[in-house]
Formats: C-alpha cells, sequence, structure tokens
C-alpha cells in the first residue's frame, strides 16, 4: 500500500476513456467460488432491467407504503424548490444530505417510471452535489477534507445515479460526476480507511471550520475510536462503489479496492458469531445495510464474493429479538429541527418499536431482511421482511420478494441471551405481546449509562422505559438521559455508574457488567448480571452490584437488587422509569409501592426489603420544554449490605391486579399468590456472592 502523500498527489489520475474491465482481478481470492452467473458492467449495481416490474409491483404493496411516499412526493415542486432556491452551498450537515438524499430517490424512481419530472429532479439534485466545493466536514492535518459520512454517502449516491440514470446523462455530465467522486468523494474515503489502519499515520483529525458546526469534538482518539464504530463501514462502501466505477480506469481504483475489502474484513468482528450487533437496532440497520451495499455490487460486477463476512441469518435474528411493537400514536417531537439536541432524530413509532438500550433508535427497519432471505435460503429472514419492523430503505424494495419461503420464529428466539450479553424474553412478536429486556454487557459506541437496567412491555405498554432521543451533545439538556439516573437502574449514593464527559462525542465508557446466570423453564425466564465494576470506577468502596429478574410470563416481574459496600456505609436507590413522550404516563407512590398507568396498560409494584426502605414519585430535571420524564423510585436507607425485592405485576387497563404475598423465609425470599388466573409459587435465596438461587415452584 503506497503511503498517503503518494495517494494524494495521484488523486487527480483519471483517464475517462479507457473501458471498465468486464470482470475485476481480485487482490486476494473471493471469499467463496461464485456460482455460474454473468458479471460485468453490463449488470446493474443493485438490480437489473429484468427487475423492474418486480420492484414496481413491491412498491405497490402495503409493506412499502412509507417508502412509496418518499420516492413519489405528492408535491414535486417542494424538493425542486429547495434544490434551485434554498439549499445552502456551504452546509453539508443538513443540506448537503438532503441533496444527496433527493438524488438517490429521485434516480431510483426514475429508473423505475422514466418519470420525465423524476429525471429533472435527479438531475438537479446531481448538479447540486457535484458544485460543492467539499463532501465532507472533517479533515485531516487541517487541510485534507476525511469522508466519514457525507462523502461517502455522497459517493454512493453518486455512483448509484450514473447506473440509473443510464443514458440520459451526456458524456459531460458522466465525466463531470466521475471527476467529483475521484477528486472530493474517493480521497476522502479512502483517507478516513487510511487513518483508522494507521493510526499512528494520523497528522490530526479536527472538525471542519467552513461548517460551524453546533457542537465541538475532540478528535485526537477518533481514528482509534471510529474503528469499531458504523463511521468505518459507510466509507468502506464509499470507496469500493468509487472502485467498482472506475476500476480500469483510474490508477488507483484497484488499490481502493483492497483497502475497501480489507476494512469491511475487518470491522466484521464486530459481530457476535450470532450476529448481534453493540451499537444498537437502529445503527445496526445503517452498518449492515453498506456491508450489503458494498458486497452486492462487487458480487454483481466482479463475481468476488465477499457476502459471507458476517452471520446474515443471525444478524437478521438480532434485529427480530430487538423487536417491541407497541400500541398507540406516534408522539409529537417538540422541534425536531434541531438535529444535534436529540439522537436519532424524529419521533418514536409504536407499532416498530424497539428495544432501544442506548441511541438503538426509535423505529426498527429490517431492510436488509429481504436480501438475506434471498441470499441466504433462510426463511426466518423473509418473515422479518414480511411481518417485522419496517422498511424505508429504497433498497429494501430492491431485495424483497413476496412470494419468498417464510418461516414463523421457533420458541427458542423466545428467550435469548446474546453474545453481547443482552438478554430478551418475551411472549411474541405483536403489540399486545410482553417483553422483558435486560442490558447487561460491556461498553459500546453510542452506549448510554445503563448497566443492568431494564425494559418492561406489557400488553401494548411500555411499563419500564428506556429513554428516548437522549443528546448527542453535553451542551443539551437531554445529555441527562444518558445518564444512569435516568434509566430502570440502581443509584449508590444518588450517582450512577462510571460514563465519560461526551468530549470525544459518545464513545464507549469503561463501564461493564456480566451475566452470570441465565436459566428458562416453561413460562419463566431468570437471568443475573453483576454490574459491579462499572460502579467501583465511580466508588472504590462499592464490592459488589447485582441485579436478577425473574420472569413469569406474560405478566410478572420480580426484581432483585443486591449492594454491599467495603466499609462506608451508602444509599442505593432504585429508578423505574415511566414512559411519558405522549404524556399518557403517569406514576404514583405509596409507602410499600408504586404504580404506573399508560392508556392500554396498568403495572402494580410493591417493595420489600431487609433494611428500611422508603418509595416515591418524582420527574427528571429537565426543562419544561423537553417534556416530562416521571419516575418511581425506591430508596434503601444507608448501609454497608442492601438486598431489596420489588415485585411488578402488568395488567391490561381496566383489570384487577393480583394478590401476590411476599414473605422473608430466612435467607430467602417467597413469592406466593395469583396474577390473572395463575398461580405463582416462588422462591429466591441470596446467601452470599454469586447469584441467587431461584426456584420456580409453580407459575401456570
Amino acid at each position: 500500500m503506497t503511503d498517503r502523500r503518494t495517494f494524494l498527489k495521484s488523486a487527480g489520475l483519471f483517464t475517462a476513456a479507457l473501458p471498465l474491465l468486464g470482470r475485476a482481478t481480485a487482490a486476494e481470492p473471493a471469499s467463496r467460488p461464485a456460482p455460474p452467473e454473468t458479471f460485468g458492467p453490463e449488470r446493474g449495481l443493485l438490480f437489473d432491467a429484468a427487475d423492474v416490474p418486480r420492484i414496481r409491483a413491491n412498491l405497490e404493496a402495503p409493506r412499502f407504503r412509507d417508502l412509496r411516499a418518499i420516492l413519489f412526493p405528492a408535491d414535486m415542486a417542494v424538493p425542486m424548490r429547495f434544490l434551485r432556491d434554498e439549499i445552502r452551498m456551504e452546509n453539508l450537515i443538513q443540506d448537503f444530505a438532503h441533496a444527496r438524499q433527493l438524488l438517490e430517490s429521485a434516480a431510483f424512481a426514475y429508473a423505475l417510471t422514466h418519470d420525465a419530472a423524476q429525471l429533472a429532479l435527479a438531475k438537479l439534485a446531481l448538479q447540486r452535489v457535484c458544485e460543492y466545493a467539499r463532501w465532507d466536514y472533517f479533515l485531516e492535518g487541517g487541510q485534507h477534507t476525511i469522508g466519514l459520512q457525507r462523502a461517502s454517502e455522497a459517493t454512493i449516491a453518486c455512483v448509484l445515479a450514473l447506473d440509473w440514470l443510464g443514458d440520459t446523462l451526456t458524456s459531460a455530465e458522466r465525466a463531470t460526476v466521475e471527476h467529483n467522486v475521484v477528486t472530493k468523494g474517493a480521497p476522502a474515503c479512502y483517507l478516513s480507511l487510511y487513518g483508522m489502519k494507521y493510526p499512528d499515520r494520523v497528522r490530526g483529525w479536527t472538525q471542519d471550520p467552513r461548517e460551524h458546526m453546533p457542537f465541538k469534538m475532540d478528535m485526537r482518539r477518533w481514528p482509534l475510536i471510529l474503528n469499531a464504530t458504523n463511521l468505518k463501514v459507510i466509507p468502506t462502501c464509499g470507496l469500493g462503489y468509487a472502485a467498482i466505477l472506475l476500476h480500469g480506469r483510474h490508477a488507483e481504483a484497484e488499490k481502493w479496492l483492497n483497502l475497501a475489502r480489507q476494512s469491511a474484513r475487518a470491522f466484521s468482528t464486530m459481530y457476535g458469531l450470532d450476529g448481534a450487533y453493540d451499537e444498537g437496532a437502529g445503527y445496526w440497520g445503517y452498518t449492515t445495510t453498506h456491508l450489503i451495499l458494498f458486497a452486492e455490487a462487487l458480487y454483481r460486477r466482479t463475481g468476488v464474493d465477499d457476502r459471507r463476512l458476517i452471520n446474515y441469518p443471525g444478524t437478521v435474528r438480532y434485529a427480530l429479538c430487538m423487536a417491541m411493537p407497541t400500541l398507540g400514536a406516534p408522539p409529537p417531537v417538540a422541534d425536531p429541527k434541531k438535529p444535534y439536541d436529540a439522537t436519532p432524530h424524529g419521533g418514536l413509532d409504536p407499532a416498530r418499536d424497539v428495544v432501544n438500550f442506548s441511541d438503538s433508535g426509535l423505529a426498527l427497519d429490517v431492510s436488509i431482511a429481504p436480501w438475506v432471505g434471498h441470499t441466504d435460503a433462510d426463511p426466518v429472514s423473509n418473515y422479518v421482511a414480511q411481518n417485522i419492523g419496517g422498511m424505508r430503505q429504497l433498497h429494501a424494495a430492491i431485495w424483497y420478494r413476496p412470494d419468498a419461503p417464510v418461516q414463523v420464529p421457533g420458541p427458542e428466539l423466545n428467550d435469548v441471551h446474546l453474545s453481547n450479553d443482552l438478554v430478551i424474553s418475551r411472549t411474541g412478536w405483536a403489540a399486545e405481546d410482553c417483553v422483558v429486556a435486560f442490558r447487561s454487557g460491556g461498553p459500546a459506541n453510542h452506549e448510554h449509562a445503563d448497566r443492568n437496567s431494564v425494559i418492561f412491555k406489557a400488553y401494548g405498554e411500555r411499563l419500564f422505559h428506556d429513554p428516548a432521543r437522549a443528546a448527542y451533545v453535553t451542551s443539551s439538556p437531554r445529555w441527562l438521559l444518558r445518564l444512569t439516573e435516568a434509566h430502570t437502574a440502581v443509584l449508590i449514593n444518588g450517582k450512577g455508574h462510571q460514563y465519560h464527559d461526551g468530549s470525544e462525542g459518545t464513545n464507549s465508557s469503561w463501564a461493564s457488567a456480566r451475566v452470570t446466570d441465565f436459566h428458562t423453564g416453561p413460562g419463566w425466564m431468570r437471568v443475573t448480571s453483576d454490574a459491579t465494576d462499572a460502579y467501583q470506577l465511580v466508588n472504590p468502596g462499592v464490592i459488589g452490584v447485582e441485579r436478577t429478574l425473574v420472569y413469569l410470563k406474560p405478566d410478572v416481574l420480580l426484581v432483585l437488587d443486591r449492594v454491599r459496600l467495603k466499609d462506608t456505609p451508602a444509599t442505593v436507590q432504585m429508578r423505574y422509569q415511566v414512559f411519558n413522550d405522549d404524556s399518557h404516563g403517569s406514576v404514583t407512590a405509596s409507602a410499600g409501592g408504586f404504580a404506573i398507568t399508560r392508556p392500554h396498560a396498568t403495572l402494580a409494584a410493591t417493595v420489600h426489603s431487609a433494611g428500611a426502605v422508603t418509595v416515591r414519585a418524582d420527574k427528571l430535571a429537565l426543562p419544561a420544554e423537553e417534556g416530562v420524564q416521571p419516575f418511581a423510585e425506591v430508596g434503601s436507607a444507608g448501609a454497608l449490605a442492601h438486598e431489596i425485592l420489588t415485585v411488578a405485576t402488568a395488567q391490561k387497563a381496566g383489570g384487577v391486579h393480583g394478590g401476590l404475598a411476599v414473605s422473608r423465609e430466612g435467607t430467602g425470599w417467597h413469592v406466593r399468590g395469583s396474577h390473572n388466573g395463575r398461580a405463582v409459587a416462588v422462591l429466591i435465596t441470596a446467601a452470599g456472592e454469586g447469584p441467587p438461587d431461584v426456584v420456580v415452584e409453580r407459575s401456570a
């Protein structure tokens, strides 16, 4: 691999007259032999002309209602006016991104319909994208643009537009686009990947002062930090697309392809062997889509098959496990025009709700599922494509096959302990089904300070909640939503576990927890997670922080918290957050418990302890314009050892909660009674260190 200086000097080499090679020569053997098939420049990057009728039929299906509205807007004058009169040519964060999105969607719509209005929109968007002086807002050495996101996405969009607009572009227009890819796209993507591969050779990454960003980040460690995040995959795909477009016609194209493939392979280790992904379901979709876009185009154009770098059927099952649809209408978003005050942007979509630990998103998108179903002949992925979450990415319409064989997820997916130490237990995937999700595990990009936090969804409602739309930057009040105190988790002396200060972005902390026990049986699940290490980083006197869940399906949840300190007594607080983004959530407290009310379901909890406890209802310290975030807090008086059991039942709105009696028997807790006609008898014995013994005597 040549050094960076040589690359920069050669980036302008471009000989448009040389033809594309019919088949690229791989720098190394393909991942596996390709089946007999035609490859080469006559193939579309993602689809061929023969696929168009199928894709158009897909877009007519109800499953693609949202995507259809994006591709075929009711008023084409609005995007044309933006591109012609309103676009700010110095603004990349918002306006350049919007122009790129319009380019991609309009070019795709034209390829399907040959609509003259879509062609005009696509050409104007392509012109505007190319008119930008630079394609990203980060620099290396204060001079050279690095392409972490905008340049990568623009390169992909331009290459796809060349493919989809075809002969409607003149040779001069094509040459202009290719020149921009060579000078503004590929070099920026290459520098970002080169810097992540060789961080010791980077001459400093910084924000480009010309962008006037609303936040400041310390980027000195970003070449190391981003190497394990989604922002490695986007330039990987961008550089790969530039290489595929210009292979044989640009002196650097072979090198671009080599680095892109190396980067994809290196990043594939960020997925667990089971397909689990640490950055959460929202970033999972964005990241995995770009891995697939690169692998699919590479395969179609060259026959080189890198489509098995990760466990794709497993990663679709990971997304399936994250699905948590709820009832109700999407709640309003206070100010959606403030893009960095909250992430992800937009509002929660109940029908596509998701287990949202960290910045996991507000609506599950499974646009890759039909590709996996077809490529891996996986009927469970086909089921996901037809029934779970949503599909708003245009690529989903390309890959979807409504007649593909489907398989309903089996009971083995009802209780999962993922490789990243997330535990999810459920009764099914309908909005009325019940889900318990438990956040153990280690640090991750885009994480919150949420070790041992819990989500409990029952009868269509989030009853124990994890906050949505936390701030991306510390200057926003919504940064609070990233901290332990805003989660259904434990505080010691009113403080959460270790978390970073946000100066480097939403990068990983040092906080870790680990699942020490996980078992299931007929109608029940139990799990214990030890988060001692995470809390010791704040309070060295902590010698034990352990949470055990006993879930009696569908609607009884026992939460046992044990906290131990070495020699200085401390108070302990257990917070239970209430979903109130729609202003329909409330909580009340009593001496022995608390109650949570939502429109479709309620929760009743009693609290039991070996020591003195108090229960109160409160709300997070956020400005009024950010909404009311209520919670119940169970407080345990100062001591060296704490053991608190919370017994919660969920019920449909208007229903009556059963009676569960709790008694202390030696070192154990006995829970007996009935709820919704099901008998409950559980013994939890917590003696000494390690996970408690749990005996489910009866839950039926």
